[in-house]
């Protein structure tokens, strides 16, 4: 530690206090300090799994974690240093980004999570809070707290995985069996979004890109109302568009039977390019869903 000097607390996760620091020359980083005598459990599982993978993932749109010091009392990990996440961003810019840097960024993320998939590993809890960028324009994935890697065949994970929002259904529904389509589900997510102002006028929420509008696409408050919210939209499942669902008990007496709505009353400033991607996303069966190596070839970044 004696290399680094701590400018200023930039935030504080579940289980340590992030700094602005520098080194002795002159570089800045980022650095999570994480109080070892405050926890009685011991190092948490989800950091040692963090710095695992990140030790493994060298890529331009992958957080780069550059030391780890260990002392009797803490543990501090040093990342490169970027100046926001994508939701501080989004809050300030409530006239919406720039739909070129709405491409330059889902492009970004797309290579990141390409990268992770290529190496067998599932991030498992993509957001707008977790993917960090600059003034520059670089867009990075971060918080590798819940990745996981995973094997052909795909052995059965924890449920309890990936924030709410942009949780995928079959995963909402408790299936322990995902692959990487449960991180193309939350990059949909990230993709589009909710007009805020549409909620006082209509019952079912209109809906326009996230990283234009900045408000997300399906912001429930349990697991079954999150269920609903995306029914809403993509129409309550049936036979023809996700048989798997219905073998769930009782599921055809737990939600209304909604329609889909047309993706043109969805997202009505996408082009068509852009629409055909998303759907393509946001695929109740989760082995329909484009791979983010496909999703890179698509001719919306053309």
């Amino acid at each position: 530690m004696d290399y680094y000097r701590k400018l200023e607390k930039i935030g504080q996760g579940t289980y340590g206090i992030v700094y602005k620091g520098q080194e002795q020359d002159g570089t800045i980083y980022a650095m999570k300090k994480i109080y070892l005598e405050k926890l009685n459990i011991g190092l948490p599982c989800v950091v040692i799994r963090e710095i695992s993978l990140l030790k493994e993932l060298q890529h331009p749109n992958i957080v780069k974690l550059c030391d780890v010091i260990h002392s009797k009392k803490s543990l501090t990990l040093v990342f490169e240093f970027l100046d926001q996440d994508l939701k501080k961003l989004l809050d300030v810019c409530q006239g919406g980004l720039d739909p070129t840097v709405v491409k330059s960024f889902m492009f970004q993320l797309l290579r990141g999570v390409s990268y992770c998939h290529d190496h067998c590993i599932l991030h498992r809890d993509l957001k707008p809070q977790n993917l960090l960028i600059n003034r520059e324009g670089f867009l990075k994935l971060a918080d590798f707290g819940l990745a996981r890697a995973f094997r052909i065949p795909v052995k059965s994970y924890s449920h309890q995985v990936v924030t709410l929002w942009y949780r995928a259904p079959d995963v909402l529904m408790e299936s322990k069996n995902y692959s990487t389509h449960v991180d193309i589900w939350s990059v949909g997510c990230i993709f589009a979004g909710k007009g805020k102002y549409f909620n006082i006028i209509i019952s079912l929420p209109n809906i326009i890109l996230e990283m234009i509008n900045g408000y997300p696409l399906f912001p429930g408050t349990n697991e079954q109302d999150q269920l609903l919210r995306i029914f809403q939209i993509l129409g309550t499942p049936t036979l023809q568009t996700w048989l798997e669902i219905l073998n769930v008990t009782h599921f055809d007496k737990m939600f209304q039977k909604y329609d889909p709505r047309p993706w043109s009353s969805i997202v009505p400033s996408l082009d068509n390019l852009g629409v055909d991607l998303l759907s393509k996303m946001l695929h109740y069966i989760p082995h329909k869903r484009i791979s983010a190596k496909e999703a890179l070839q698509h001719p919306y970044f053309t």
